[in-house]
């Protein structure tokens, strides 16, 4: 091939370009070699972005920081030229195969090969995003297999030219990409992960950023398993073979750097003792003990800045209605009849009740009136609600991977707040912490309670936590490794006393998806997963009858708009609410009866389709709201009635129409209330409280400083409660 800037003798630089190159993001690989016959890799830049003097500058500054930078899965920068007619950067040239060549030709990797390859590039991201750099082109085109693990560059021509640049959780989704092509062959299908991994890997790839692990905690993740390490070399030895025979085609063109030889590889976790990953139930408490633990979230104060929080709202409005009017009759027997006109949301920027600085960034948060529970990847602390000091001591209970839109690994209820969490040395254990003193109540093995026992632990996934009437409930999806576009997904419901955390009962199948927990009672709510051309379906499980099946009611304007997640449910005075349709269909029925009392069919005022997103109530359950797009509608409980509509003017962080987050998917927690105000964050990274009665806007809260993904927050009382980076901030309700 033609190598711009190469001239007839095909050199760039110093250096002698060997053989046809290969594309790779942002430029073309050669190997290449000295006069005096070292071998390296030179990246080549194209023409047209060499052209651009801002590409230059930004290349250069990112070749010194990829200069300081080393790690054991890194492929360092040996030398470069941005200011040459055509820029080039060489690294150390590496033997091994391009993991989409070993793909492509061998097949998917084994679960051993895949673990070394996320534990590698896990370490590599880590190494690069400490250093404040960010590789911005992971995929399986830029990791190289090698004899003792993968390899990435300690510069990505990409990230280190893209403009705006990629971010670390950019990085972190390319892993979870790259993984997932050597686990499936190429095919993106999360079920061909092995069940150590598809937790996290899935994690990496979720839709949110801010809900993506960092590098250093899959690092942190992979250990904890405690799975020993591969026997002997850790790629099959057809894909070694090839690499050899690679190694030799770029030696015969004499060079004098060869492939090392084979040797054991470290697997992430190798020396845990796997036993010691399970505690018994009568010593899972002392595991959970406050001294040794560092404090995640100091008492000491930090006064509220002078004046209000927030940065200014937004003033562009979108191109077209992006939410939905309700057009049609509460019920079949009413005629169709458009709802109140909509209340555009515009308030002050709200007033600080007080803030504080943590060690840690929280991964999840839990409140009640008087105690906010914070969670990080190292410890859990407790603040008061009223003033942010520090209530209680800390634990060693942590939650590397915290809340986002298909995990709640958080629940209060009573006087008491449960956590999925880890201890050191310790993993998938469900505690429960008395929210008058801090202490632990009881922790039990979430493996030991799974069919089987703790062999099968990564089958039995954790979802969602709740509690109510003294019962604490664990739901989620039974995997087993087989996966079918026309099978539906089996979800399960784990019931276990809210004062000893002993396993109560258990129910699991195809008809228990997206379960529903009310606040009280003991009726629950299931939806079933929904095969190709079927109808889905909703279904009462008796939790006073060990999880029986009650009633059963199928959706109206049947479709497969249900899939695995959080529930697109809600609970209101006796009544549950689901979507139905296409998901433009709102029905509500009597939680004993499975009675319908009324229905909604929702409609954009443009005539395109819309779906709702998951509705919730108000405290009193005589309100339900539902949000759609860029409207919130607040309907009457007990027959529909319409009683405002509340919409986002703007646009959101990437440019389109302002969103409420609580309408764009399944799942999380982005719209809560307390006793007179609904809280919601929109797409433009904004928290609105909204007066109840009105649908008016009463504050506006968004840190200009909070991180690009956004922010976590929670309401306790009459209070929200918001972490961003490292601070937490709480927020009256009434915004003074």
């Amino acid at each position: 091939m033609e190598v711009p800037g190469a001239g007839r003798n095909r050199r760039i630089g110093p250096y002698a370009l060997l053989g046809s190159g290969r594309t790779v993001g942002g430029g073309e690989l050669f190997a290449a070699r000295t006069d005096e016959g070292l071998l390296v890799t030179v990246t080549v830049v194209g023409p047209e972005p060499a052209a651009n003097p801002e590409f230059r500058d930004r290349l250069r500054a990112a070749v010194e920081a990829a200069r300081r930078l080393s790690g054991a899965f890194l492929v360092p920068v040996v030398d470069a030229d941005a200011d040459a007619p055509v820029p080039w950067v060489a690294t150390r040239f590496t033997a091994g195969l391009p993991l989409r060549h070993a793909v492509d030709r061998h097949g998917a990797l084994g679960e051993p090969a895949l673990r070394v390859l996320a534990d590698g590039l896990a370490r590599a991201l880590a190494v690069l995003h400490g250093a404040g750099t960010v590789h911005g082109e992971v995929d399986p085109d830029s990791v190289l297999l090698t004899m003792d693990g993968p390899r990435i560059g300690t510069l990505g021509l990409v990230g280190a030219t893209a403009s705006p640049p990629p971010s670390p959780t950019d990085d972190m989704f390319g892993l979870g990409s790259t993984v997932l092509y050597a686990a499936s062959g190429g095919e993106q299908d999360t079920d061909a992960l092995p069940a150590s991994l598809r937790e996290v890997i899935g994690g990496c790839l979720y839709r949110e950023p801010s809900d993506r692990p960092t590098a250093e905690q899959l690092v942190d993740y992979l250990e904890h398993q405690g799975l020993p390490a591969p026997e002997g070399g850790w790629l099959a030895p057809a894909v070694t073979a090839d690499m050899a025979a690679a190694a030799a085609a770029v030696g015969s063109a004499r060079a004098v750097q060869v492939p090392v030889p084979p040797r054991p590889v470290r697997a992430p976790g190798t020396g845990v003792s796997r036993r010691n990953l399970i505690i018994s139930l009568a010593g899972g408490a002392a595991l959970l003990g406050g001294g040794a633990a560092a404090l995640a979230f100091s008492g000491d104060s930090s006064p509220p800045p002078e004046g209000r929080a927030g940065g200014p709202g937004t003033t562009a409005r979108p191109t077209r209605p992006s939410g939905a009017r309700t057009t049609s009759a509460p019920s079949p027997s009413r005629s169709s009849a458009d709802g109140p006109e909509p209340v555009v949301l515009a308030g002050p920027d709200a007033v600080k009740a007080w803030s504080r600085t943590g060690k840690r960034a929280p991964t999840c948060l839990e409140a009640s009136d008087k105690v906010v529970m914070v969670v990080t990847d190292k410890a859990t602390s407790f603040l008061e609600a009223a003033s942010g000091d520090r209530a209680f001591e800390a634990l060693n209970a942590r939650k590397t991977f915290g809340a986002n839109s298909s995990h709640h690994p958080t629940a209060y209820a009573d006087g008491v707040f449960y956590l999925f969490c880890e201890t050191p040395g310790q993993f998938d254990l469900l505690a429960a912490f008395d929210a008058a003193d801090g202490k632990v109540k009881w922790a039990v093995s979430l493996a030991a309670s799974d069919p089987g026992g703790a062999k099968i632990v990564s089958n039995y996934g954790r979802q969602y936590l709740a509690a109510s009437g003294g019962t604490v409930y664990v739901c989620g999806l039974v995997r087993d490794g087989k996966f079918s576009v026309e099978a539906p997904k089996t979800g399960y419901i784990r019931a276990l006393s809210a004062t000893t955390g002993k396993k109560l009962w258990q129910v699991q199948g195809t008809d228990i998806n997206n379960v529903l927990v009310p606040p009280s009672g003991s009726r629950l709510l299931a939806a079933s997963a929904v095969p190709a051309k079927q109808p889905g379906r909703v279904q009462m499980i008796d939790a006073a009858r060990k999880g029986a099946r009650g009633w059963k009611v199928p959706l109206r304007y049947p479709s497969d708009y249900f899939g695995s997640g959080w529930p697109l449910t809600s609970y209101a005075d006796g009544n549950f609410l689901f979507a139905g349709g296409k998901g433009d269909t709102l029905s509500v029925v009597d939680a004993a009866t499975g009675t319908e009392k009324w229905h909604q069919r929702f409609e954009a005022r443009n005539g395109d389709r819309v779906s709702v997103g998951a509705p919730f109530s108000s405290l009193d359950g005589a309100t339900v709201y539902v949000p759609v797009g860029s409207e919130l509608v607040a309907l009457a409980t007990a027959d529909g009635t319409p009683r405002w509509i509340a919409t986002l003017d703007g646009a959101s962080d990437s440019g389109g129409a302002n969103l409420f987050k609580a309408s764009l998917g399944l799942g999380g927690r982005e719209a809560q209330c307390s006793a007179d105000t609904v809280f919601a964050t929109d797409s433009a990274k904004t928290l609105w409280a909204i007066d109840a009665a009105t649908g008016r806007a009463r504050w506006k809260y968004s840190d200009p400083s909070q991180p690009d993904v956004g922010f976590r927050w929670t309401v306790g009382g009459d209070r929200v409660f918001i972490a961003s980076h490292l601070t937490m901030t709480a927020i009256a309700a009434d915004g003074r």
